[in-house]
């Protein structure tokens, strides 16, 4: 992750660059940092547990959002994409803004290379400012492997790691399971290269 420009933007002068950008973009701080491109993989994860969640909770009071949905967290002064972001009840908007919300209480973002330091640390630590949040998954993109973050008292996340041992993962704070199966359906893994052999690609689904 990169920042396009050193100097201070405002929230608002973000949000007015943000409405006319061909691109996505991160505002942390004052800081504009554009967002790395998606990957076949990252989409598919993304969109498979998107479609089963929206799919389990049809007679439910949960909403589901992707990552064209901004988050706002007031006590670190950033907007964010998710890649899903799960609510419970009504969302609550940002100045009235029906793209800008402030209470999830499930995040899930699928790791990248360029990203994964920041998922796991910086970004961690905003959310849990966040009032209602009470869960996090970190999806593994180039291999089976999750990890499971949940609120269990003031200051207090349990962790569970997930792995190709594993035959399903069930969200701690909400109704719902999901095969890790189902969860890496049609995602193409490129193992690692051994010394004089050629590369071949493996597939889930």
């Amino acid at each position: 992750m990169q920042i396009i420009k050193q100097r201070y933007y405002t929230p608002e002068e973000y949000l007015e660059l943000e409405e006319a950008a061909d691109y996505k973009s991160e505002y942390i701080d004052g800081q504009i940092i554009p967002m790395a491109g998606g990957t076949i993989n990252h989409n598919q994860i993304a969109l498979n547990l998107s479609t089963e969640l929206n799919f389990a909770f049809k007679k439910q009071n949960y909403l589901v959002f992707m990552s064209d949905v901004r988050l706002w967290i007031p006590q670190k002064h950033t907007y964010t994409y998710p890649d899903v972001m799960i609510l419970a009840g009504e969302p609550e908007f940002f100045n009235n803004r029906r793209d800008i919300i402030l209470n999830p209480q499930i995040i899930v973002e699928v790791l990248s290379k360029s990203t994964k330091g920041y998922d796991r640390e910086d970004k961690f630590q905003a959310y849990r400012t966040i009032s209602t949040f009470q869960e996090y998954l970190l999806i593994d993109q180039t291999r089976i492997h999750l990890d499971q973050f949940s609120k269990t008292g003031k200051k207090q996340w349990a962790l569970r790691e997930y792995d190709e041992e594993d035959e399903a993962i069930a969200l701690v704070t909400v109704p719902f399971e999901i095969s890790l199966h189902d969860l890496y359906n049609k995602v193409k893994f490129e193992p690692v290269e051994s010394k004089g052999e050629s590369p071949d690609v493996e597939e889930l689904g």
